[in-house]
């Protein structure tokens, strides 16, 4: 998938200018008798204290303070901080290791249209053998050019889930992994209008899901993540059908120069609710590479959330558009996924 492209140069100061920017908002921030206070962006690499804000790598947290005109009202859930991004060379994170393993299973389903597709889904350890509990489910997608196998093949969210779960760092939860190529699109949908990778989902994806699995079928049992092209399905999808989807995870994604605008008009009127943040049950996250061919997409993209009042995260890690940080944002995200049954 191609994206608007910038000199190097010209990426990392404005990635500075950034977070320049998010240090002087958090610091201007006041927060309220018992909430959460909102987590200094960190700028180098030493490891944060215990109960501070994590070391480079980490999210800075941009939310709504409350008090202005028109700000959204302040939500009852305090944000978490994101556990430190691992290193780039750090491989053990997503190596096979000794601990209870979950299954993969590649199934195929008939769309509305009548045409026959496939999915990777990944069921956690002891779901067999789990009676009749029921799951949170995260539908995470692929990039341009690639297909459902690229997140297991590639990305090994089987072993990342895994050694997490194992670790009591994640919920267990069950991994969804379509192929949405050729339906997924980079234009912003017009309100009320939803384009043909949202109808798939809602048509035909979900309803598979929760008719042959044991989910929580309900918005607050449901996360939805992408990378690259994947990534508009959180934002075409998940952002304006939040009555489906509780929690938005954007990777290495946003809509190019010339949609913004056409973005921030059709969703005006959703961003307008003073309970927005209600609406969701995570901050939004985005985060790309300092050398990604969609940061600055992605920086202008959330910048219109952010400029809304919308509670987003937003991490700027190392190197580029590539699953050596894919994984690595999969990692951080799903150790916060699903709070209310942590």
């Amino acid at each position: 998938m191609l994206f608007h492209r910038h000199s190097p140069i010209k990426l990392r100061r404005a990635a500075l200018v950034a977070v320049a920017t998010l240090s002087l908002q958090w610091a201007n921030a006041q927060p309220t008798a018992g909430s959460a206070p909102m987590p200094a962006p960190a700028v180098g690499p030493a490891a944060a204290p215990a109960g501070t804000a994590p070391r480079a790598g980490a999210p800075a947290m941009r939310g709504n303070r409350g008090g202005g005109r028109g700000a959204p009202a302040r939500p009852h859930n305090p944000a978490p901080i994101l556990p430190a991004l691992p290193a780039p060379e750090d491989k053990s994170f997503y190596a096979a290791t000794d601990v209870p393993h979950g299954k993969v299973e590649t199934v195929t389903y008939k769309i509305t249209a009548g045409a026959e597709k496939r999915m990777h889904i990944y069921l956690p350890p002891g779901y067999d053998s789990s009676g009749d509990k029921r799951y949170p489910v995260l539908y995470l997608n692929h990039g341009g050019g690639e297909n459902d196998t690229h997140w297991t093949a590639s990305g090994f969210t089987q072993n990342i889930l895994d050694n997490l779960i194992a670790d009591g760092k994640a919920r267990p939860m069950i991994v969804v992994m379509p192929n949405t190529g050729g339906v997924v699109s980079g234009t912003p949908p017009k309100p009320g209008v939803d384009d043909a990778c949202t109808q798939e989902y809602l048509k035909d994806i979900l309803p598979y899901v929760d008719s042959h699995y044991r989910t929580r079928a309900v918005r607050e049992g449901r996360a939805v993540a992408g990378l690259s092209m994947g990534g508009f399905v959180p934002l075409n999808t998940g952002l304006t059908h939040l009555e489906t989807f509780g929690e938005l995870y954007v990777y290495s994604s946003g809509y190019w120069p010339g949609q913004v605008a056409a973005f921030e008009e059709n969703t005006k009127a959703l961003l307008a609710d003073p309970a927005i943040n209600e609406k969701f049950r995570m901050p939004i996250y985005f985060a790309a590479g300092e050398n990604d061919t969609a940061l600055f997409n992605s920086m202008k993209t959330l910048a219109v959330l952010q400029n809304a009042g919308v509670r987003s995260f937003w991490v700027m890690s190392s190197n580029g558009h590539e699953w050596l940080n894919w994984r690595r944002y999969l990692w951080q995200t799903a150790q916060i996924m699903f709070p209310e049954d942590r």
